[in-house]
């Protein structure tokens, strides 16, 4: 049985949920400066 095909869908799973972990934060990181912001305003 050839393992390159797991380690293939593995790195690929990695990557994606890094990048979803990626883009989580930032879009966290986005809203609470927009908070921080709204803050400063007031």
């Amino acid at each position: 049985m050839n393992p390159w095909h797991f380690v293939a869908a593995a790195y690929l799973v990695a990557i994606c949920l890094a990048g979803g972990l990626l883009g989580w934060s930032f879009a966290s990181m986005r809203r609470a400066e927009l908070a921080a912001d709204s803050l400063k305003r007031k």
